[in-house]
């Protein structure tokens, strides 16, 4: 194998000293080394020791944000984690929701809160949510509020692991993602659900993606776990629709009226003085439409050259330019 090859091979390979790859990684080295190609060996192992030494160190901060006793599932070919936990400092929580919407929130947080006293009543509290809108609406903050509220840990699924190649593999990932995680109560997000939850009726689709679905139908189906499952998408009409009736609530998460852009527009620039010349009613008007994220970076955007233009008052003119430069995102 040519030099070439060899570093870009070598640049690829992730895992532990343990690890299988990282053994052959190493005899590969020592091989080259035997060969007299010393300066090609060292370059290797250099590249070897920095992949090894990255692995550890996130595997080791998993394992320390981890309460004692839980681990989360890895996928079999390379001992990856299915699921990445946020840290709770790290969970957005403060958002604007239409008064419908935020009640149907709460309605969940409310029961996971009397989960005890339901169950002695035979009753079950809302376990499975699919939470669907357009792109920056807050489906996934929603998840992370949800999390935030209730004191759970947040994971989110990482469909770059569980999603193989392979036969089969992608559905056995699922099934054990789903059997690690059925005793620890946590909220378990899967953002842009669609990925693995397409139609089957799509005639492109291969037979490997029909068996993903009837996995999730069937896991959908039998979970019970101690915490709660989120689904997000931005195309509900690209879910299968036999999955629709596994979820306990579906939930849409519209984009902001006129009154709620004002308030979200009031809470991003609670931190900043305001001219009092500002004509709100007019720039609320120019972002109906807009998604709530699009709405805070438009006005954190008009914060930000207040600041680098030493100026100490927001002025209708920083929000005027900012909403003109951010065009772009509306189309």
């Amino acid at each position: 194998m040519n030099q070439d090859l060899l570093i870009r091979l070598f640049r690829s390979i992730e895992g532990e000293k343990s690890d299988d790859i990282v053994t052959v990684a190493n005899l590969i080295i020592e091989d080259e080394n035997k060969k007299g190609h010393g300066k090609l060996a060292d370059r290797l192992k250099s590249i070897l020791d920095k992949n090894i030494n990255s692995t550890q160190l996130f595997r080791g901060e998993l394992r320390k944000l981890l309460p004692q006793g839980i681990t989360i599932p890895t996928d079999k070919r390379h001992n990856f984690p299915l699921a990445t936990l946020i840290e709770r400092d790290e969970l957005r929580h403060e958002m604007v929701l239409p008064v419908e919407t935020e009640e149907k929130i709460r309605r969940i947080e409310k029961e996971f809160a009397a989960k005890e006293r339901l169950a002695h009543h035979g009753l079950m509290y809302k376990q499975k949510i699919l939470l669907y809108g357009g792109p920056g609406c807050g489906k996934s903050m929603s998840a992370e509020r949800i999390a935030w509220n209730l004191g759970l840990p947040f994971l989110k699924v990482r469909f770059d692991v569980i999603i193989s190649s392979y036969l089969g593999e992608t559905a056995a990932n699922l099934t054990k993602l789903f059997d690690g995680i059925k005793d620890y109560p946590c909220v378990l997000l899967f953002d842009e659900f669609d990925i693995v939850g397409k139609t089957r009726s799509n005639s492109q689709d291969v037979g490997e993606m029909h068996r993903i679905v009837n996995i999730l139908l069937s896991l959908l189906e039998e979970y019970h776990s101690q915490g709660l499952l989120i689904a997000t998408t931005n195309l509900e009409n690209a879910l299968d629709k036999a999955l629709f009736r596994r979820f306990d609530d579906i939930i849409e998460i519209p984009k902001p009226s006129k009154e709620e852009i004002l308030r979200l527009i009031k809470m991003t620039l609670s931190s900043i003085e305001k001219s009092k010349d500002i004509n709100w009613n007019l720039l609320v008007d120019k972002m109906i439409g807009y998604s709530a994220a699009l709405v805070v970076k438009i006005v954190n955007d008009a914060a930000k050259l207040t600041v680098i233009g030493n100026e100490k008052i927001l002025k209708q003119e920083h929000v005027e330019k900012s909403l003109t430069e951010n065009l772009l995102y509306t189309k």
